[in-house]
């Protein structure tokens, strides 16, 4: 079963993300050391895409490289 997105967006905050902009339901979160951004598109409740699932996961890996 996929995740949800607010699932996903806990997991990025809790390693240091923040919220930069939102339009619709397209959240752009961005880390204070990195240079990279990742997106998340669809509502709290929606399914994760594996590619957001995937990008997640790399992103909260590169976070913690940077401590």
């Amino acid at each position: 079963m996929p995740r949800k997105i607010r699932e996903l967006v806990r997991d990025l905050k809790k390693s240091g993300w923040y919220l930069d902009r939102q339009k619709g339901s397209h959240r752009v979160l961005k880390h204070p050391k990195l240079a990279e951004h990742v997106s998340l598109s669809g509502a709290d409740g929606d399914d994760a895409k594996n590619y957001e699932e995937k990008n997640v996961g790399r992103a909260i890996e590169n976070a913690r490289k940077t401590k």
